[in-house]
């Protein structure tokens, strides 16, 4: 049971025994604290910043108080940032002035008043009127170190945001992310849709779903772990270019990279290739680091990163080999690839492969950099390459040593796909709990014939993470998965 400070209470005792409600209803403010520099610009004398009006209604987080005899200073902080008030007796009378020397920090209040400016020449409300909006029962953490512990941030995001500015910002920048690229594809004829969240049959990604159980209809279901499949029967269905800015769910680890809850954008184009996939993404990732940086350069964690384009390409066999010191073509030998990887080897190229990416090559990719070439084997929804059919069409973009991008062609024969979803099942029996199901109506739509496509999936918060300077996906996500708190 919840157990409140008997002090704090108190206070709330003592407010309604003097006949104020600690929490009234508000008013819509006039004035917010990014506005007010505006309306003031050029507007150094008393006289001209009366011209503005002698009332506006600002309200706010009261976050500094300075109180000095007769008069007193504060400043509030609102969705949009700062502003400084000064109450003073003379002005607001005896009542409210009581009634401003009694308010804490965090208090939320409403002040009226016109702009002025003190000597020093910061724009302030002179308040004519002010009263109590909600009165804060919890003390403020140090006022001059703000929040710094992580776990505390991230458990107590509300905290965090009032207190933090740069959590604030990194918020803001998030949404500004996001509004840019559905803008990005909207302009390119892009169709934004949404695809269920629950799923009888996980699929679109090789991963651990949750299962949870629909009472109703007496059945078992997944929370998906990619909409993939969904917004390939749109493209069946004729909706040539489709978009999802989509939550996922996958009941796997929690690092700097990895929340069980995520964002990903997922995009489907008919009549594309996996080339003109990458030539888009690097267009949007240019774009937003010039909307961030205003320049092709970004530095993350102290690293600085060139976004000059065209961003590099190597091919998966390539990079394997360089890792392992022999040539290109021994990686595609098994025989030869096991005797360099060593003790404990993979039974089969494509786990071969991933292994030695894993852990030798991913954290090298600082620079943007397309991966292509990767195996079949690693590619269960990914078209097979023409030329070499044990390779697919597809590539990965990583940056700053993690992936932040997946894009391939599709696979579009059904028979091929019903073969690949079978193997997938046997790996799933054998006990790997990531392998996906046979999605019976999704061989059903394919049946149908889908036109050539090329799809892709980014992740937003890795995203955000790399365009905000932010080490841990947990500072990007307003609300992260967290051990539950004993």
């Amino acid at each position: 049971m919840y157990t409140f400070d008997p002090d704090r209470l108190a206070k709330l005792d003592t407010l309604r025994a003097d006949g104020v409600n600690p929490y009234p209803m508000g008013r819509t403010p006039t004035l917010h604290a990014d506005e007010a520099e505006g309306l003031a610009a050029g507007r150094e004398t008393p006289e001209a910043l009366a011209e503005l009006g002698a009332e506006f209604l600002f309200a706010g987080r009261l976050m500094f108080k300075n109180e000095m005899g007769k008069a007193g200073f504060g400043r509030v902080l609102d969705g949009t940032g700062r502003l400084q008030i000064y109450v003073k007796r003379d002005v607001v009378g005896e009542d409210v002035f009581t009634a401003w020397k009694r308010l804490d920090l965090g208090d939320q209040i409403e002040a009226a008043g016109g702009l002025m400016r003190t000597r020093t020449g910061e724009l302030t409300l002179h308040v004519t009127s002010l009263r109590l909006l909600a009165k804060c029962i919890r003390s403020l953490p140090d006022k001059w170190h703000g929040v710094e512990d992580p776990e505390l941030r991230r458990r107590q995001r509300y905290l965090d945001l009032f207190v933090n500015e740069e959590a604030r910002a990194t918020f803001r920048k998030r949404s500004q992310i996001v509004r840019h690229i559905r803008t990005f594809l909207e302009a390119r004829g892009f169709l934004e849709v949404e695809t269920p969240m629950m799923h009888a049959i996980p699929g679109g990604a090789t991963a651990r779903p949750f299962q949870t159980h629909h009472n109703a209809l007496d059945m078992e279901l997944f929370l998906r772990v990619a909409p993939e499949l969904y917004l390939k029967r749109l493209i069946v269905g004729g909706m040539e270019r489709v978009f999802e800015i989509n939550r996922n769910f996958r009941n796997e680890g929690i690092d700097s990279t990895h929340n069980p809850e995520f964002t990903m954008l997922e995009f489907y184009q008919a009549y594309a290739t996996w080339q003109e996939l990458a030539e888009l993404t690097e267009e949007l990732i240019h774009q937003l680091v010039h909307e961030v940086s205003g320049a092709e350069v970004l530095t993350y964690q102290g690293v600085e990163i060139s976004f000059a384009r065209p961003f590099r390409q190597a091919g998966y066999d390539e990079l394997v080999a360089a890792a392992l010191g022999l040539p290109r073509e021994s990686v595609h030998d098994l025989p030869t690839l096991r005797a360099a990887i060593g003790e404990g080897a993979p039974a089969t190229l494509g786990a071969c492969w991933e292994r030695v990416f894993d852990e030798r090559v991913e954290r090298t990719l600082v620079h943007p950099t397309f991966v292509t070439r990767f195996p079949v084997e690693l590619s269960p929804l990914a078209r097979r390459n023409d030329a070499e059919p044990e390779i697919a069409d597809r590539f990965e973009l990583f940056i700053a040593g993690r992936e932040i991008a997946n894009a391939f062609n599709e696979l579009a024969d059904p028979v091929d796909q019903s073969e690949r979803f079978l193997a997938q099942v046997k790996t799933k029996d054998a006990g790997n709990h990531e392998a996906m199901h046979f999605d019976a109506d999704y061989i059903d739509a394919l049946s149908y014939g889908m036109p050539p496509t090329a799809g892709e999936g980014l992740g937003i918060d890795r995203l955000v993470m790399l365009l905000t300077d932010s080490p841990s996906i947990r500072d990007v996500i307003l609300f992260p998965t967290l051990r539950r708190k004993e």
